[in-house]
């Protein structure tokens, strides 16, 4: 009788040979032959019952480890440049193993959430445990969406939340995940795109009641993919940090440096201060302190602190919540310039002189103590007269000086001429439940501006001091605009009475000129708004393209790294510089600077999508009470389905559908941005005043439905289903068929000759 193998051989062998693994490959390399084979079988069913092996297309394996050939879901690619992905079948108790993908010369381009078949060699790194080798890429990214689910006889469907999707997906039963009709959930795609009928889908995860305030903002953070809660790692390793000591740094604590935020403010990264210089050579001349919170002491390269804030790039603001990019421990407490408190800095000394323009400037690794936290308003009422018991003994030594180095600033501003758009912004006021109290005109200082120009003072030196040290840095870059962009602006300009000088090299000083004629008029937002847009959208690059709308050769982002990616380069880049420390920007930062620089652009418009949808639904919910009551406003977009409108009071933008406007045929001109009746002659065009009423407000898509009224203060002569100026309503389809008569009368004509 052959030896049968006892239970650990069996599972030493399958170890050892993960692609031998058949009961076929077993029994021969055992020498187990006929009726003996069923002892084999039996030891094989026992080892798989134990949960020692799994069975799984008739191949035994350890079912703590993975196949030689898996099926794996593309993670992230980390500031190393190694890219992870994750088993999708992996049957072993704990977390899955990390895996590693292993690109090859002609593999095809990866991104986030691609499904892909890989061959799997397991290995003994320091942060992966196997290392996968592409066999074949077998789906894109599962498509994902935000809805409301409605439950049916057999699971459910899925109602879309998106504006622009009118496709529900069916969820069968036993992929519902037990959501609750009417909950808000997230849903994927299971299998291939259907030519016929609803898409299936699977629940994902469930969010609760959408009705809930809080939930506007959260269905933001899902459907924009933002990462909004820390890895354990990430959270241990922010906790386990003390605050800097005044080892390897200046003391600056003797500086009456102070914070000037919001009075909402969630964290103080940058501080300033200005006094007269008393430099002879420079009569009227100050000297400007700027200290920014140094975020590279905690958050080195490399660290899981480093990695998380590098996938998030961006802290994202909404009007009840912050998700940082930095956990509180560093963002709200060790990194925040808290009043009276010794902090790690960052700070640049710049001269200037009494014009405002910088004359020298350097930079200093510090220690420094915020002597007040003070808000725009305060400061301003205290620079005004009537300072409060904060403001009043910082008067003659801070606020002053602040305010008269400010001056002098404006002053080299005027003389660059930056883009100059007076662009109002609209504050959501919410009440402590959550629900959207007022909506008003953000409060706009001098204080406000003061801030502005020296941290973009500070900017600038930082660039400039990185292109003298000849090291590498991210620059903050804003192209001018397209030619085409700008002709639709000259248009815009021409239709609305102005001019905008054409044949020239387009400078910042063109568009103030244009913004000067429009001041006032009742065309002063639609050109500012026009202006805007016709921008080219501003990015990070290692590359120095210049600063078009700032009006500035070299600019970098420096003052903000407690919740932009971006900063920390630049500050890890000044460390490198000085030779500061060993936190200074690592090879593997330089090597991954442009990976970088692409990254966190897309990850701020991200943030910007995001925050703008949110505030979209929260104007709708504002709204939702006042459907059927009329507003003013301006169309601030023409399309073929319709025209956009911008509303005075809030802001918030709606669309009146074509089909709303009249019963007749609308042409559209997507070059002219017009839409005109066929039979009435009306024309809808960018920049007319319109009366509206509103006719749906859907707080959960953020959708705003309009019925136009009037036009320039005349009553709109046709609404649907009434009788046009002058006889006859006129049907589309009467108009089509028209339309069709009078070319087969042509036709005939043409024979009949």
């Amino acid at each position: 009788m052959t030896r049968i193998p006892s239970k650990d051989e069996v599972l030493a062998w399958i170890s050892d040979n993960p692609t031998l693994a058949s009961k076929r490959d077993i029994a021969k390399a055992f020498g187990i032959n006929g009726s003996d084979r069923i002892e084999l079988k039996r030891i094989l069913r026992e080892l798989e019952d134990e949960g020692h092996l799994a069975k799984r297309n008739k191949t035994y394996r350890d079912p703590d480890k993975l196949p030689p050939v898996a099926v794996l879901e593309v993670g992230e690619v980390t500031p190393d440049g190694d890219l992870f992905a994750n088993p999708l079948e992996w049957q072993g108790e704990g977390a899955p193993p990390r895996v590693v993908f292993v690109a090859k010369p002609g593999d095809p381009a990866l991104k986030p959430g691609d499904r892909i078949l890989c061959r799997m060699t397991e290995v003994k790194g320091e942060d992966h445990d196997y290392e996968a080798r592409l066999i074949r890429r077998i789906g894109q990214a599962a498509h994902r969406i935000l809805g409301i689910f409605r439950k049916g006889a057999e699971g459910g469907r899925v109602v879309p939340i998106d504006k622009g999707a009118d496709k529900e997906w069916m969820v069968p039963a036993g992929a519902t995940e037990d959501a609750k009709d009417g909950e808000l959930v997230e849903a994927q795609q299971t299998g291939p795109r259907a030519r016929m009928g609803l898409p299936k889908a699977k629940i994902v995860a469930r969010l609760g009641d959408p009705t809930e305030p809080r939930a506007v903002s959260l269905i933001a953070i899902h459907q924009h993919g933002i990462p909004d809660d820390f890895p354990d790692d990430v959270i241990a390793e922010a906790d386990a940090w003390k605050p800097a000591g005044l080892k390897g740094r200046e003391d600056l604590r003797h500086l009456p440096l102070v914070t000037i935020d919001p009075a909402d403010a969630r964290d103080h990264d940058d501080a300033c201060y200005a006094h007269a210089d008393d430099n002879p050579k420079n009569p009227g001349g100050f000297v400007i302190w700027v200290a920014i919170a140094d975020v590279a002491h905690y958050v080195t390269p490399g660290s899981a602190l480093d990695r998380e804030a590098r996938r998030r790039g961006n802290s994202t603001y909404f009007p009840d919540r912050v998700v940082p990019m930095l956990p509180d421990r560093l963002s709200g407490d060790l990194c925040s310039l808290h009043e009276g408190v010794p902090r790690a800095c960052l700070a640049a000394r710049i001269v200037i002189d009494a014009q405002g323009e910088k004359k020298s400037h350097s930079f200093i690794r510090g220690l420094m103590k915020s002597r007040a936290s003070l808000n725009y308003r305060e400061v301003q009422e205290a620079e005004d007269g009537t300072p409060n018991e904060t403001c009043a003994p910082l008067m003659d030594e801070v606020i002053h000086p602040l305010f008269a180095a400010y001056r002098a600033l404006k002053l080299a501003r005027a003389q660059r001429q930056p883009l100059d758009l007076d662009l109002p912004e609209r504050k959501i006021v919410l009440t402590e439940e959550g629900k959207v109290e007022s909506v008003r005109f953000a409060e706009r200082y001098d204080a406000h501006r003061l801030i502005e120009e020296m941290m973009i003072l500070a900017n600038v030196a930082a660039a400039e001091e990185l292109n003298r040290l000849k090291r590498p840095l991210l620059f903050r870059v804003h192209e001018e605009p397209s030619p085409e962009k700008l002709e639709a602006l000259r248009e815009v300009a021409q239709a609305s009475g102005f001019t905008l000088a054409k044949g020239q090299v387009l400078k910042t000083r063109h568009l103030n000129q244009l913004l000067a004629q429009a001041e006032g008029s009742e065309f002063d937002e639609l050109i500012n708004i026009t202006t805007l847009r016709s921008m080219t959208q501003a990015y990070y690059s290692p590359e120095n393209f210049a600063h078009f709308g700032l009006a500035l050769r070299n600019y970098a982002h420096f003052t903000s790294p407690i919740r932009r990616y971006s900063d920390l380069i630049v500050h890890r880049a000044l460390i490198s510089g000085h030779g500061w420390g060993k936190d200074g920007l690592s090879p593997e930062d330089i090597d991954q600077l442009e990976a970088t620089a692409q990254h966190i652009s897309d990850t701020e418009r991200r943030s910007m999508a995001a925050e703008r949808d949110t505030t979209d639904r929260y104007l709708a919910a504002y709204l939702s009470d006042r459907v059927g009551n009329e507003f003013a406003g301006r169309i601030s977009g023409i399309q073929r389905f319709g025209a956009f409108v911008k509303l005075d009071e809030t802001g918030a933008d709606g669309l009146i559908p074509v089909s709303t406007i009249g019963a007749e045929y609308f042409r559209y001109d997507g070059d002219a941005q017009t839409l005109t009746g066929e039979h009435s002659g009306l024309t809808l065009s960018v920049g007319q005043r319109v009366l509206v009423r509103l006719a749906e407000a859907v707080p959960v898509t953020g959708g705003l439905m309009l019925e136009l009224i009037e036009v320039d203060g005349t009553t709109l002569p046709t609404l649907r289903g009434r009788t046009p100026r002058g006889g006859k309503p006129v049907q589309r389809k009467a108009a089509k068929a028209r339309r069709s008569n009078e070319k087969t009368a042509k036709k005939v004509r043409r024979r009949r000759k």
